[in-house]
């Protein structure tokens, strides 16, 4: 037996196993005697089938069986203690003719990964404390939804929500047959709007008004047929008291209430954009490949996650490959952050899972999930893979608490964090487009 090994590229590596026959030999004999008292067959004795009969019935059989166990036993013996390989490995060729065995894997190798200075990675961080004036306005949002559209005479106003029928017009002004869309709705309110408040306010049930946008689409008519006006919800102690479960049982209480949950998501949103901010820091400011396996790997659970998406189909005319080059980029970024985080817990090795820090994040997968804690603890003791991985979980919330404490944080009001994530959305619109044009 032999084993060979061609480096493709520093984190790729193409592995060879030739053996011959006799080197299976062995395995193909102990085989042989096995089967031999397992097989029955007619005239002989159970255990008594000679051995030739039973190598030319059911010979290539038992000798493929056992020269996949013989790559499965070199494989996890002599090539996983000696190259550590990362990543699916791929089996590229197996072949056995002609009493020799070739088989070709290629694997990948973990990257040398030398961590950049950390003080110089800038991270962004949204910073924003919850006003009473946003309380208020959520309050507001909460009592229209919980309130009724009441349909009202009369005129229609910028606060109406009016139901109207949309007939397509032609060239001419004439009504298109079929072209008719009934019961539309249309909040006044809501942003986006201002065309049809512009031409509705005023007018009353059983008006007819002409909307003309633009050359390029057709115009039609609204037939008015009802206007509605919110009735809000009463801010009263019940309702309150309904509303936070019984945690608030007045007004004020409530505002406070509101104001905490508030806080909660601002807090927990910049802290989840703080943790994308920095991975995407980090793997920009390191240059090293990713072995080819893993990022197919990482693209077929890209796939695999469209199908799920999808119900377990993938749409008719799906192009996978088209789409794993879109999302290339992405897994190699994805696959990065492995190898960044793995050299960040090497680091930061004083890092500790507590007890106390299983129990908040097992509260946190319940309410998540919406069982109670005991019944996540239920299932992690259930399932001991799960429980790594919820430590893993744990582990890289401690790296990231870790590395706020060491990269320049730039701290960014909600507002100032919103423009300029639109306008990185923006300049990332434009370069796809550059690509797609480039592709064409």
């Amino acid at each position: 037996m032999n084993i060979s090994v061609e480096e493709l590229t520093p984190v790729d590596k193409e592995v060879k196993i030739n053996a011959s026959r006799e080197d299976l030999s062995p395995k193909f004999e102990k085989a042989f005697k096995k089967y031999r008292a397992q097989i029955q067959m007619p005239g002989f004795r159970p255990g008594k089938v000679p051995l030739g009969i039973i190598k030319k019935r059911f010979g290539k059989e038992i000798e493929l069986e056992e020269i996949n166990s013989y790559v499965e036993e070199v494989y996890e013996k002599e090539i996983v203690p000696e190259h550590e390989p990362v990543g699916e490995t791929q089996m590229v060729d197996f072949s056995w003719e002609d009493d020799r065995l070739e088989v070709i894997f290629k694997i990948g190798t973990k990257p040398d990964v030398e961590l950049v200075e950390l003080s110089e990675i800038s991270v962004d961080k949204m910073v924003h404390d919850v006003t009473d004036e946003e309380v208020d306005e959520e309050i507001e949002r909460t009592l229209e939804r919980q309130g009724n559209w009441e349909e009202v005479d009369g005129e229609i106003t910028e606060e109406s929500r009016v139901v109207v029928d949309a007939i397509t017009l032609d060239e001419e002004g004439n009504p298109i047959e079929g072209e008719k869309d009934e019961d539309q709705k249309i909040d006044l309110r809501q942003e986006g709007a201002e065309d049809f408040k512009e031409k509705l306010v005023g007018k009353k049930v059983g008006d007819v008004v002409k909307m003309d946008f633009d050359d390029e689409e057709e115009p039609f008519e609204l037939h008015v047929k009802k206007v509605e006006e919110m009735d809000k919800a009463e801010l009263n102690d019940e309702f309150v008291k309904e509303q936070s479960n019984g945690e608030a049982k007045n007004v004020d209480e409530f505002k406070s209430f509101i104001k905490s949950r508030m806080q909660q998501y601002y807090d927990q949103s910049a802290d989840d954009m703080f943790k994308q901010d920095a991975i995407d820091s980090l793997t920009e400011a390191h240059d090293f490949d990713i072995p080819e396996v893993m990022k197919e790997q990482i693209l077929n659970s890209y796939v695999e996650y469209a199908k799920q998406q999808s119900g377990g189909d993938l749409p008719e005319g799906f192009d996978v490959e088209g789409y794993k080059k879109n999302m290339d980029e992405q897994a190699i970024r994805e696959g990065k952050w492995a190898f960044i985080n793995q050299a960040l817990q090497e680091k930061f090795d004083d890092i500790e899972i507590k007890p106390e820090d299983i129990d908040t994040q097992v509260g946190v997968e319940a309410a998540r999930f919406g069982a109670t804690t005991d019944q996540m603890r239920s299932y992690y003791a259930q399932n001991p893979s799960q429980l790594e991985n919820l430590r893993n979980t744990i582990r890289e919330s401690k790296v990231f608490d870790k590395l706020s404490e060491v990269v320049k944080i730039n701290e960014l009001s909600k507002d100032e964090f919103r423009e300029k994530r639109e306008k990185e959305n923006e300049k990332q619109q434009e370069q796809e487009q550059e690509k797609e044009k480039d592709n064409e």
